[in-house]
């Protein structure tokens, strides 16, 4: 008995052991959820990019005074790390295994005389100099890249400033050239731009919002102080910024108001007008591409929040950290999160949130990259978070890479890579597309970006193949228009011919006379509705026809418009078409009927009927005409297509403004009224038809109440 109880403690033991080895450490859990966006804003889990690997607090950088609110990070090219650490008055650099190296805290200025930092927020470093915005010093003073002081670039001077103006810079970025790009928190003309000798030479990338006209005049009488004042109250016009190796900078700013923000990226705007992160060349010109799913500028989704924090609304963008590739890096300050995008703005992953585990992040203030690291700058903690490019995002870079160097097959098997652990990545779907497109394979080109709905890139793929079709059939073409062109005139003059013989041979119309008086009606509005009504010219069943072609027409349109137009693939009822031509008709034409009874129409609501029917002629050849068009149009072209249909719409309105006009013996401007009055009936039409239907369905409810507790009774 021993034995065997010694056996089953032994077995549940051993049991225990490979169960517990199966249980993954809480720390091997990813703390966040990496995502990107399909096209209708639906977030789209995917693999993590980028894990994180460690937390590097102030004890393990060696520093005997902790970091105090750093707010800058930036590294050079042995990837030595440089941190502004603002309550300490000091720069901090680390080596690249984020040891303390040196401090750059008080110094021997150029006067001989004992100096120090003030509260610097920006550091920027290039090949042989260190450059600190010495924020409430109001200058920038330069180092070796041992840490002895250089220089200060004091205050640039120019007209362009007010008198007394506030000079606060809180960013700096320096191009190959020396030119120094600087933000100033009070500064609301845009960049500051200026030689390393402190020379001024312009401002850059000024904002669409900044001071009001009214704010300008008033700081013209205000005194030193008063200016100080009110410049720690003006929303900043940028907070950071950097610059790419090509001397192009990107800056990121906050002062945008969340609505416009918000309309920006709904709409979808390639305009940088209103983004809260920009990308501008030497002159100032914006020059991002916003070619993906949803302009840059963070979350898409304004009701997505950190687990940890419970904001609503847009991403408040406060760095930018330029990436491998081409790719660049921002972060959400209100979730903790970080954005990444490729050159051309398709967003390839977003991860992060806020809170205490390690990855995640309180109070996020810079991030830069250092080789296939990604480092994130805490400043509420104090600590410098490290992330590990995992194998995904090795795949993902080696891609974009093979891509920007016109290896296409290569960058296709990465692609494939991708699409193998990530079957929702729209961007694996676009960059297999353009390696087909590039390769000259356009067909399949065409199926990738079917797949990833990329209009835009379907476009230009479609493009090359329809000239090339256009070249095959170069002489039939116009031979087709010429007969479209041709057959539309034979058919206006046989219907010109019949509609003169109508007009004098008396007795009834035959059916094909009443068809064909719509080409008279579409052209000739006051004569031809006053012979429609007079003359006997249509009937019902004429209108019934016009009725159902219209019907039609729009089913057709429906599900037979091109892949470009309706790229979702949305398609609605045969009934939903029904009801969407018939219900604003007959309201139309009863609320009109009921309106001009009161005021001395003419017409009867079998005039109104038909007046309004033929006046529907002209949307059947439109929308048929717009829908076969659009099988084979470009993206650029579909502007065409709706203005043709907005014109068939107005062509409508206005036979049927006149049609009821002359129906009824108006005026015009009584009947301007007489139609005002007519919608505000079709309103109160609908009302009354709600309530009957409201009220049907509760006695309904009520009468089968009673029957079942009748049932019950009995």
């Amino acid at each position: 008995m021993k034995k065997k109880i010694s056996s089953v403690c032994a077995l549940l033991f051993v049991l225990l052991m490979i169960a517990s080895s199966l249980i993954l450490p809480a720390s091997a859990a990813s703390p966040y959820q990496t995502y990107t966006y399909s096209i209708s804003g639906t977030a789209l889990y995917s693999p993590d990019a980028y894990t994180p690997d460690k937390v590097v607090d102030s004890t393990y950088m060696g520093l005997d005074v902790a970091l105090a609110d750093p707010s800058d990070i930036v590294l050079d090219e042995k990837q030595n790390v440089y941190l502004a650490d603002r309550e300490n008055d000091r720069i901090v650099v680390l080596d690249r295994y984020f040891k303390v190296k040196f401090i750059i805290s008080t110094f021997i200025n150029g006067n001989g005389t004992p100096d120090e930092l003030t509260n610097p927020q920006g550091v920027f470093v290039t090949s042989d100099t260190i450059y600190v915005c010495d924020t409430d010093a109001n200058r920038i003073v330069t180092f070796d890249r041992e840490g002895n002081f250089v220089k200060i670039i004091p205050q640039p001077e120019s007209s362009l400033f007010e008198e007394g103006a506030v000079y606060k810079p809180v960013a700096i970025a320096v191009d190959k050239h020396n030119r120094l790009f600087v933000v100033s928190s009070t500064t609301y003309q845009g960049i500051i731009v200026m030689t390393d000798e402190g020379v001024f030479t312009g401002f850059i990338g000024a904002q669409s919002v900044s001071l009001s006209a009214w704010q300008i005049l008033i700081r013209r009488f205000q005194t030193k102080e008063q200016r100080e004042l009110m410049a720690q109250n003006v929303s900043t016009e940028y907070n950071n910024i950097t610059v790419t190796d090509e001397g192009f900078v990107y800056a990121t700013t906050s002062m945008i108001g969340a609505a416009k923000v918000q309309s920006f990226i709904k709409s979808k705007s390639k305009d940088g007008k209103y983004s809260p992160v920009k990308l501008l060349n030497a002159k100032g010109d914006e020059i991002m591409k916003r070619n993906g799913f949803w302009p840059p500028a963070g979350e898409v989704d304004m009701t997505r929040a950190s687990a940890g924090a419970d904001y609503a609304g847009p991403s408040k963008i406060t760095d930018v950290a330029v990436g491998p590739e081409g790719t660049w890096s921002l972060i959400d300050a209100n979730r903790q999160k970080i954005f990444t995008y490729d050159e051309n703005g398709n967003l390839l992953f977003a991860f992060g949130d806020k809170g205490q585990q390690i990855g995640n992040l309180s109070g996020v203030a810079g991030i830069a990259y250092q080789g296939d690291k990604l480092l994130a700058l805490d400043s509420t903690n104090n600590t410098i978070t490290i992330y590990n490019r995992t194998e995904y995002g090795d795949i993902l870079v080696n891609a974009i890479a093979n891509q920007n160097n016109q290896q296409y097959d290569l960058a296709i098997e990465d692609w494939t890579e991708i699409l193998k652990r990530n079957s929702n990545f729209d961007a694996a779907y676009i960059g297999i597309g353009n390696s087909l497109y590039r390769s000259g394979n356009y067909e399949r080109a065409l199926a990738y970006y079917r797949a990833a709905y990329d209009t835009s890139n379907y476009s230009k793929a479609y493009k090359e193949i329809r000239q090339e079709w256009i070249s095959d059939w170069v002489l039939l073409i116009p031979l087709g228009i010429a007969a479209i062109v041709v057959g539309w005139l034979l058919l206006s003059g046989y219907a010109q011919k019949v509609n003169r013989k109508a007009a004098t041979a008396g007795g009834k119309r035959t059916f094909k006379e009443e068809l064909l008086y719509c080409f008279h009606t579409m052209f000739h509005p006051f004569d031809g509705y006053w012979d429609l009504k007079h003359e006997k010219r249509g009937s019902v069943r004429a209108s019934l026809v016009f009725i159902a072609l219209t019907i039609l027409s729009f089913y057709y349109q429906n599900i037979g418009q091109g892949y470009i137009t309706n790229a979702r693939g949305v398609y609605s009822t045969f009934w939903a078409q029904v009801t969407g031509v018939l219900v604003p008709l007959l309201l139309f034409v009863v609320g009109n009927w009921c309106l001009t009874t009161l005021f001395e129409g003419e017409g009867s609501l079998k005039d109104i009927f038909i007046a309004c029917s033929y006046s529907l002629a002209p949307l059947p050849v439109f929308i048929i005409g717009t829908t076969m068009f659009s099988n084979v149009a470009l993206s650029n072209e579909t502007d065409i297509l709706e203005l043709l249909v907005t014109f068939a719409f107005i062509w409508v309105f206005m036979l049927i403004f006149f049609g009821t006009m002359t129906t009824h013996d108006y005026s015009l401007f009584k009947n301007v009224l007489t139609t005002l009055g007519t919608l505000v009936a079709m309103i109160f039409i609908m009302f009354l038809a709600l309530l009957f239907t409201s009220l049907l369905g509760k006695l309904v409810s009520l009468v089968s109440n009673i029957v079942i507790e009748i049932s019950y009774r009995m």
